[in-house]
């Protein structure tokens, strides 16, 4: 019995203190409701109290938590997944960030005390903001949403500005895009630039990029040795996508120069090459000096032949050996030093014009599959003895 008692006892007593808790919470929620019912605002029939924007203001961030953690499991997704799309893993975490903070807004609007159905009275103020201050914001807006869903523009390409400044796109934002350059340098570029403007996209069909590389050698200069020591330069070169097949390096002869013959190396890149334009040409000229050198084939630099009709009152050959002072009557040979020669199957072998050729394989692919099988037979003929 006297167990029981003290029971109900402890039970009493803690009813008495749940009661006077409720009790001191009503009194503390009745104390709060009138500062939470004061009026901040009022226009138009709507009633903007304090406890309408503290609720506005834990809906916005509560929806921002949300998104946070939304687009983190899909940063975790990607990560985990090798073969995921970074691309459009991006595009969705971009556009789901832009629903919740929209759901945030609309929530915000209807607990500040301002329906959705009677926002159209704010439509008109907001539409004037946008035509005067706040056009260019929502202009970069629409363009980064026009770039998200259209794909011309992802996370990892490769872009050249109008500016000529090259970089990676590394984040697509309401604003501006995020372009870090291979100095590592961040320019961010409105987005309306990119939908309204020229953009150069090094990688968006193929990573795979042809770089041309020109250099001059001095007239005289055999020009099937100057190929062999170019395509040994890009036989040097990593970056170098292949060796041989439809893709290999190339070596043309462009330019008849004031002292020099001008050729290109033309090559394919590999993909990460790409990237890096001003570094592979570096690379390749530094290939292609020690390449010459090797062979003996001079790098010209301006000169000028000067004509001398007379010298020491003497012309010709006497005027010349004056010059040397050998006496007019020597035997002086004169020996220039000479490259190394090639033999004549090499010779033969290198003496194809890669420009001609990479002409015939353009229109080859253009041809259709009668004209390429018309052509396969024609030169199979011609092959015949």
């Amino acid at each position: 019995m006297a167990a029981e008692s003290a029971s109900g006892s402890l039970q009493r007593a803690g009813d008495s203190v749940l009661d006077a808790a409720d009790e001191a919470a009503r009194r503390g929620v009745d104390g709060l409701q009138p500062f939470l019912d004061h009026t901040l605002l009022q226009f138009s029939g709507v009633n903007v109290t304090v406890g309408g924007v503290l609720a506005a203001i834990i809906a916005v961030l509560l929806t921002i938590f949300l998104s946070a953690l939304l687009r983190r499991a899909l940063n975790r997704y990607g990560e985990r997944q090798p073969n995921a799309n970074r691309a459009a893993i991006y595009t969705l975490s971009r556009v789901v960030h832009y629903a919740f903070i929209g759901i945030g807004l609309l929530l915000a609007l209807e607990f500040i005390g301002i329906p959705v159905a009677k926002f159209t009275v704010f439509a008109g103020a907001i539409g004037v903001g946008l035509g005067f201050g706040l056009q260019a914001i929502f202009n970069n807006f629409i363009s980064g949403l026009i770039l998200l869903f259209d794909r011309s523009l992802k996370v990892g390409d490769f872009v050249e500005l109008e500016s000529g400044v090259h970089g990676e796109v590394h984040s697509i934002q309401i604003r501006a895009t995020r372009i870090v350059t291979n100095d590592n340098i961040d320019i961010l570029v409105p987005n309306s630039e990119f939908v309204s403007g020229r953009v150069v996209n090094w990688t968006y069909r193929d990573v795979s990029r042809r770089i041309r590389v020109p250099f001059g050698v001095a007239y005289g200069t055999d020009k099937e040795l100057v190929k062999k020591a170019a395509l040994e330069a890009a036989a040097e070169v990593p970056f170098t996508l292949a060796l041989e097949g439809a893709r290999k390096p190339q070596v043309w002869l462009v330019e008849f120069g004031d002292s020099s013959l001008n050729f290109e190396l033309v090559t394919w890149l590999t993909a990460e090459a790409t990237k890096r334009p001003a570094t592979v040409k570096a690379a390749y000229l530094w290939a292609l000096e020690t390449a010459l050198s090797t062979h003996g084939i001079e790098i010209p630099f301006p000169q000028r032949d000067l004509h001398v009709r007379s010298m020491f009152g003497q012309q010709g050959d006497a005027a010349l050996s004056a010059f040397r002072r050998n006496p007019p009557d020597a035997d002086v040979p004169v020996e220039a030093p000479g490259a190394p020669s090639l033999a004549h199957e090499e010779k033969q072998a290198l003496s194809s014009n890669d420009a001609t050729l990479d002409v015939q394989q353009g229109g080859a692919e253009l041809a259709g599959p009668a004209d390429r099988e018309d052509k396969h037979t024609t030169d199979n003929d011609a092959r015949e003895p």
